[in-house]
């Protein structure tokens, strides 16, 4: 077996090997070289044992990875893919292997990434076009003799705990404490007011045209992920090819293959956050008894919770335990039996998909890397579980996607708006949604967020003017290209900016200053 890594001009990889896992594993040792630190940084935050180097500002979020059994539901995924689809925990084991010899680089000693493999080539093309070998033995990254830290040993499941801490407050639980918040303070009549749907939500874009709308005939597919200006990136360019396949996209490190942007070659896709609710808050009724800590459940009856204790290591102050509680619902991420911190006689517990499945979704990686027709899309992602997101796809063929992929629970309203009591009944889950899709109106589709596709599965969704501006730019010529897309990539208009400004126009009676000052706004 060999790999061959080619960097171009931008320094973006190119890996090729002879086999799916020899390819993930090139893949793992690349990222592993690229973006250490922020692998290490992850592997930590799913673990809950950041505070160990960062200090006491990482401690609350270790107390959450912990409570929320993030670490432990990683490993049960991980087992249940074993179980039923090898091939895919083979090809994330691989993954991992090639992320440990990567990371030795960083150890600095003489680990089994220190020099290349058997067959191992790594070129690259710097900008000057003379093409020049990487060397091996690179200087480790500088953030590890910052932090006095050495990088630890990857898990077969670190990169299922990866992607569960990267999402895990991506979905509605986050938004339910704070309804539940400003419900307390301000009265129930106040939510509105704090909605996400409010002008000024941003978030990602993404349009799809149909090959009548294109001046080539095929179909053009853009996506616009709006993240934080972030350094590293949570995105990585890549390109993955071996005799199966030939994919480029944007990977997420830690995470094999390409999962939420590829293409490869004869079929694209891309995502948006869908803003499904897929996960409910409880509020429990917790006590203690000389054999542990009970639930007060839906049916009257109190039942043994699970529970243990966990330390947690502080960097400059000592340990810090943390004690687990999962009830028949699901991990208790605040309070507990004596309440809340601020003490308050409650506890909330956290249920989410990968934690009452065992599945994270996994199996849908490799199905896209293979994909050759917007079918074979569609196929795969009917696996993918969590983030739940508005999907765009379209092949050279002619064929055209436009669905919601994930997992979002069937159970009553009130548990999409706030935590509700768990020992009431009524709130259990009873199913799955089945994905919503749609087709192309007048050959175009356009997601941001937006009330639409996903209406169903949510509660709150972005307001619709980023949806519109792109519809309507799109509506202003009958037939595009690749290159002409680019004017709404980079459009500056703020549709949201309407009411602040109309309001502006409204005021008098300033003062020379306020009134300079409204000016300035209005013709800017």
């Amino acid at each position: 077996m060999s790999a061959e890594t080619y960097r171009d001009a931008w320094g973006i990889p190119h890996l090729r090997a002879d086999s799916p896992d020899e390819l993930a594993r090139a893949q793992g040792r690349v990222t592993a070289r690229d973006r250490a630190w922020q692998l290490e940084t992850e592997r930590h935050r799913a673990q809950g044992t950041s505070a160990a180097f960062l200090g006491p500002e990482a401690l609350s979020w270790d107390r959450l990875a912990r409570r929320a059994r993030l670490a432990d539901t990683a490993r049960r995924c991980f087992i249940a893919l074993e179980e039923k689809d090898p091939e895919t925990a083979a090809w994330v084991r691989a993954y991992v292997h090639g992320v440990n010899e990567g990371l030795a680089l960083h150890r600095g000693g003489d680990g089994p990434g220190d020099r290349e493999g058997p067959g191992d080539r790594e070129g690259s093309h710097p900008l000057d076009g003379s093409p020049h070998r990487d060397d091996p033995r690179r200087p480790p990254a500088p953030e590890f003799a910052r932090a006095a830290l050495a990088p630890g040993r990857w898990e077969p499941w670190t990169p299922l705990a990866v992607w569960l801490a990267t999402h895990i407050l991506f979905a509605g639980f986050p938004a339910k404490l704070w309804r539940e918040h400003i419900t307390a303070r301000l009265g129930p009549d106040a939510v509105a007011l704090f909605a996400a749907d409010g002008p000024g939500t941003t978030g990602s874009n993404g349009w799809l045209l149909s090959g009548e709308r294109t001046t080539t005939g095929h179909a053009l597919i853009a996506g616009d992920p709006h993240r934080w200006i972030e350094d590293p990136g949570v995105y990585q360019q890549v390109h993955l090819s071996c005799p199966e396949f030939d994919v480029v996209g944007l990977a997420v490190p830690g995470v094999p293959g390409v999962a939420h942007f590829g293409h490869t070659g004869t079929v694209a896709w891309a995502i948006t956050n869908a803003m499904s609710d897929y996960q409910d808050l409880y509020h429990e009724r917790l006590r203690r008894t000389g054999a542990g800590v009970e639930a007060l459940g839906p049916d009257g009856t109190w039942r043994r919770a699970a529970r243990h204790t966990e330390t947690i290591r502080v960097a400059g102050e000592g340990t810090v335990e943390v004690e687990v509680i999962e009830t028949d619902r699901g991990p208790v991420v605040a309070g507990g039996p004596e309440g809340l911190d601020d003490g308050t006689p409650a506890a909330l517990s956290l249920r989410y998909p990968p934690r009452v499945t065992s599945d994270l979704g996994f199996g849908a990686l490799l199905p896209l890397l293979r994909a050759r027709t917007v079918a074979d899309v569609d196929r795969a992602l009917d696996a993918w579980a969590e983030p739940v997101n508005v999907v765009q796809a379209a092949d050279t063929g002619g064929g055209l996607l436009h669905r919601v992929a994930g997992r979002v629970p069937v159970r009553a309203e009130a548990n999409g708006l706030r935590p509700v009591p768990a020992w009431e009944p009524g709130h259990e889950w009873t199913g799955w949604h089945t994905p919503p899709r749609a087709g192309l109106a007048d050959g175009a589709a356009v997601m941001a967020n937006q009330r639409g596709l996903a209406t169903p599965l949510g509660v709150e969704f972005a307001a619709p003017h980023r949806a519109d501006r792109i519809a309507a730019l799109l509506a202003g010529r009958r037939r595009w290209s690749a290159a002409d897309l680019s004017a709404i990539h980079t459009d500056t208009h703020l549709g949201s900016a309407g009411p602040l400004l109309d309001r502006l126009t409204a005021l008098t009676g300033l003062g020379p200053e306020a009134t300079d000052l409204r000016d300035r706004v209005l013709a800017w």
